[in-house]
């Protein structure tokens, strides 16, 4: 199979997302069940946590794929003309799987402190995010911005060649001043597959104390990113490189 096979892309997409998922959940479960060591860590866990997830990621997968590891990313390198637009379904999908996996293996994993855990809106802010306040617009807004300041940063970082510019630790940082900074208000999914991914998985899954799985507000984090990756790629593309 050649290197370069769509095959093996959509294999490191799925493997640099589930680490991405399996790390990032990970520390959001470590922080939030009970009789967790790491419970009540706090939201600069978090933060830092997700933004080592992506760059492991990146790591894990950057020798297959160009390491998009998110909806996204994919669109927003296809609208910049750095990516084909015929792939981004594909990518799409091995993304979603990645973070479905990885979902599945942070449960395993913490399988004891499910029962320990009562509120079902806890258990559920472990796979997917949820909004501080419910306002859909505002919700929205806030993804769009999310996902605008990710994109763009990825264009700017690597000035035309994503597959061979990204420095995966300068976009863990990126990830990271995006928790700090932009999070507090919906968790910042600012990537599809990290949250319909593990969603999906929270609704399959028999959770002890499960509650539902919230889809009235999932589109908030599939529509908003997609929005924002569309701004940061239509704005990065206005910006005259020579």
């Amino acid at each position: 199979m050649p290197k370069d096979s769509l095959s093996l892309q959509l294999l490191g997409e799925f493997i640099g997302t589930f680490i991405l998922v399996l790390l990032g959940d990970g520390v959001v479960a470590g922080v939030s069940l009970k009789k967790s060591k790491a419970e009540g860590s706090g939201w600069i866990a978090i933060s830092l946590g997700w933004g080592f997830a992506v760059t492991l990621g990146v790591y894990a997968s950057a020798f297959l794929s160009p390491a998009h590891l998110n909806p996204a990313v994919s669109v927003g390198m296809a609208m910049a003309g750095q990516f084909p637009w015929a792939h981004v379904i594909p990518y799409s999908l091995a993304q979603i799987a990645g973070g479905f996996v990885g979902g599945v293996i942070v449960w395993l994993h913490y399988y004891p402190h499910w029962k320990e855990t009562k509120d079902p809106a806890t258990t559920l802010g472990i796979f997917a995010t949820g909004p501080a306040i419910r306002n859909y617009p505002a919700n929205f807004i806030s993804e769009v911005i999310g996902t605008f300041v990710l994109v763009f940063g990825l264009l700017t970082f690597t000035r035309g060649d994503f597959t061979q510019g990204l420095n995966p630790l300068v976009v863990g940082v990126l990830i990271t001043a995006i928790g700090l900074s932009l999070g507090g208000t919906t968790g910042y999914a600012i990537n599809p597959a990290r949250d319909l991914g593990p969603r999906l998985a929270h609704a399959v899954l028999p959770i002890a104390n499960k509650g539902g799985s919230d889809w009235a507000y999932s589109w908030v984090p599939i529509v908003g990113p997609l929005v924002g990756g569309l701004i940061g790629a239509i704005l990065f593309n206005l910006i005259p490189l020579t």
